[in-house]
């Protein structure tokens, strides 16, 4: 494994070291993967697998913020530096994700001196139907 150093800033060439190095093992466990690295964006598919579904049969609110938070994570860390942490995230859920994989694209909006700033889009990949949006801002 790549040391913290040689991770920054995320490139295409990087993200999967980035991705195994920065996160628990249970986010891992989403799943995410396809990603598509460039400055100031990522975008990762979240497969619908049946663990992230709970007894309704749709994938679990948590597991789509969660996705949410590591995705926009890796968008941040195509910057100079890397994140102190989330300090804020705001999710609309707006239709429900039963049996097909997500695309999750994160983009920053803005990278201040202390904060910075991303919103982030979850699709249906087959459909390209918006599933949630979510603002965030990350501390520096």
């Amino acid at each position: 494994m790549m040391p913290p150093r040689d991770l920054f800033p995320i490139t295409p060439a990087t993200v999967e070291q980035a991705y195994a190095y920065i996160f628990a093992p249970w986010v891992k466990e989403l799943g995410l993967c396809d990603f598509e690295v460039e400055p100031g964006r990522v975008r990762a598919r979240l497969p619908a697998s049946e663990p992230l579904k709970f007894f309704a049969g749709v994938v679990s609110g948590q597991a789509i913020m969660a996705a949410i938070d590591t995705v926009t994570v890796l968008a941040m860390g195509t910057g100079d530096r890397a994140t102190k942490g989330t300090v804020y995230q705001h999710t609309h859920f707006l239709r429900p994700t039963k049996t097909e994989d997500l695309l999750v694209e994160s983009k920053v909006l803005r990278w201040g001196k202390s904060t910075a700033f991303a919103e982030t889009r979850v699709t249906h990949a087959a459909t390209g139907e918006l599933a949630a949006h979510a603002v965030l801002e990350f501390a520096f």
